[in-house]
């Protein structure tokens, strides 16, 4: 049981919540280990029981779920948290990821593909629907934070000189959004191998997160 990711649904539509936990209870890998309809219930069973993994609703009773992130994150700072919604604006998405949420989901995702992410989000991998990965770019640029977040003032040309060929590789992959699994099938290279790489892609470029590195690596053309 060590090795189950315990997880806390945050939603204020319990029909939903028992659908999304009766899915997720197919996978003996996942267990949901509370339920929660407003943002202070969920802070309240984040701080009792410390799930690995939160599912979080924007949309609750009297706050948006991004705005409860914080509040989340004093109670439970080692719970990763992933924003799942029907929101696909790009300021909710932005939102999110600023206050600290490890991914940002749709509602359309499907069940494999949920299971996946949680499970990547858990391993510090940042998760994102594939559909809001333009809108993440362009709610970056147009909150100005792609010019003046960590690393955004290494010219294009610094960057080939403080990465190596291979790293380019995995940045570029990074930007498509690809787990490190992904990307070692692809590059041939063990997945252990690429989260090092990954490593030193951040710390070369003073950044913090894949998601920094998918926003940095589009904006300078990669």
């Amino acid at each position: 049981m060590s090795d189950t990711i315990r997880l806390l649904l945050v939603d204020d539509h319990s029909l939903f919540r028992r659908g999304l936990a009766a899915l997720l209870a197919d996978d003996a890998g996942l267990a949901v280990v509370g339920q929660a309809a407003d943002a202070s219930e969920a802070q309240r069973l984040a701080a009792e029981l410390q799930p690995d993994l939160i599912l979080l609703d924007n949309h609750l009773p009297g706050v948006r779920g991004v705005d409860a992130i914080p509040g989340l994150r004093e109670v439970a700072p080692k719970t990763r948290i992933v924003v799942l919604t029907v929101s696909e604006d790009g300021d909710d998405l932005a939102a999110a990821l600023q206050a600290g949420a490890a991914g940002y989901l749709l509602k359309t995702i499907e069940r494999d593909d949920l299971t996946r992410s949680i499970r990547r989000a858990v391993r510090g991998e940042s998760v994102v629907s594939p559909e809001m990965t333009e809108k993440l770019i362009q709610a970056f640029r147009a909150a100005s934070t792609l010019t003046a977040q960590p690393g955004a003032d290494v010219e294009p040309d610094e960057l080939h000189d403080a990465l190596s060929p291979r790293e380019l590789e995995i940045l570029r992959e990074i930007a498509h959004g690809a787990s490190n699994k992904e990307i070692g099938r692809r590059l041939g290279i063990a997945e252990t191998t690429v989260k090092i790489h990954v490593q030193r892609i951040l710390r070369k470029l003073n950044l913090s997160s894949r998601v920094q590195a998918a926003v940095y690596a589009s904006g300078h053309g990669i």
